[in-house]
């Protein structure tokens, strides 16, 4: 998947917590959502919070689908709570091959 279909997948299943999500579907989304809140952050600190703010669900449902397709639950994410420990474990699933036969497929 590339960056511009990545994008246009996140933003279309913006709530959408079903199914799965390749590798690189998750982390050109991240890569994307990154340098946006970057870049609006330069040019204003409100802007780049109400972007934030607008993608932090899609964040969460293209996170959901990607652990889906590594046949895990997408409850996994809570993980993230847990510093440094939970974030490398959350990352670590994220960055694992699919799984072909799963049960969220």
């Amino acid at each position: 998947m590339t960056f511009t279909e990545s994008i246009r997948t996140c933003f279309s299943k913006y709530a959408d917590f079903k199914g799965c999500a390749t590798k690189s579907e998750l982390w050109w989304w991240v890569l994307f959502v990154f340098i946006t809140t970057i870049a609006l952050g330069i040019i204003s600190d409100k802007l780049s919070a109400v972007f934030s703010v607008a993608t932090l669900l899609p964040y969460f449902a293209v996170v959901t689908r990607r652990l889906h397709d590594t046949d895990r639950s997408g409850w996994f994410q809570l993980w993230a709570i847990i510093p440094v420990i939970g974030w490398i474990l959350l990352i670590y699933w994220c960055v694992q091959e699919s799984k072909s036969p799963n049960r969220f497929a």
